[in-house]
This record gives structure tokens, C-alpha cells and sequence, in this order.
């Protein structure tokens, strides 16, 4: 299963440097888990930069994923990696996804170098 950080996903739609990076566990819609605080950040940029009808496009292809609701669970074990990591909030709550689901974790953001079952590639 694979979760991909929202900056991730911005980085595939506008077809950023590391697009081809992010392609595989986005276009694997079947092993796709996805956050509801990524359809938050996903769309909020887009409602920003191309328009509320291009960003529900976008929301629904990403619902082709599973998504994957913020309960109480993962809330407290968030703040719990947020503390020992020092995540900022957004950053813990989708790592904290992944790795309720053994999922991959795929992003651009250094702020996860090092961290179990995350696959980086610096923003260039």
C-alpha cells in the first residue's frame, strides 16, 4: 500500500521534476491509500491556483484511492509521532496513516529523511 504526501501529489499534477517519482503510487489506484487531510491540502491549493471546477476533477480522481478518515485513533498517535519526530502536525497525520496501514510513505520533504518505510527524492 502506498500513501503519497500532498506535496507529492501537487508535484505529479503540475508535472514538477519529481512527477515521474510520485507516478507509480498514484496511478496504482488499487494500492492507494488516501488521507482526507491530502484531499484538504490537495484542494485548497488547487481551489487557489486553477479554480474550484479543476480541483474537484483532481479530488475526484484522487478518491479513485482509498480514502482513509482522521478517527481518534490516529489522532493521538500523531500528536505521539508529532512529539518524539518533531512532524509538524499535517506531516505526522499522513505518516501516521501509513503506518496504520503499512503503507509506503512517498514524498519530497526532508523533514522525513530517515524515518521507516519512506521513500524520498529531494526536490530539485
Amino acid at each position: 500500500m502506498n500513501v503519497v504526501d500532498s506535496s507529492g501529489w501537487i508535484e505529479y499534477l503540475s508535472g514538477g521534476r519529481n512527477a515521474g517519482f510520485f507516478r507509480e503510487p498514484i496511478e496504482d489506484v488499487d494500492r492507494l491509500l488516501v488521507p482526507t487531510l491530502s484531499l484538504f491540502e490537495v484542494y485548497r491549493h488547487l481551489l487557489r491556483h486553477l479554480g474550484r471546477d479543476r480541483a474537484l476533477d483532481v479530488i475526484a480522481s484522487m478518491r479513485q484511492g482509498t480514502v482513509v478518515e482522521l478517527d481518534d485513533r490516529l489522532a493521538l498517535e500523531a500528536a505521539e509521532l508529532s512529539v518524539s519526530t518533531k512532524l509538524a502536525l499535517a506531516d505526522s497525520i499522513l505518516l501516521t496513516v501509513a503506518r496504520a496501514q503499512d503503507a509506503v510513505f512517498w514524498t519530497q520533504d526532508t523533514d522525513f529523511e530517515g524515518l521507516e518505510n519512506v521513500r524520498l527524492k529531494r526536490k530539485s
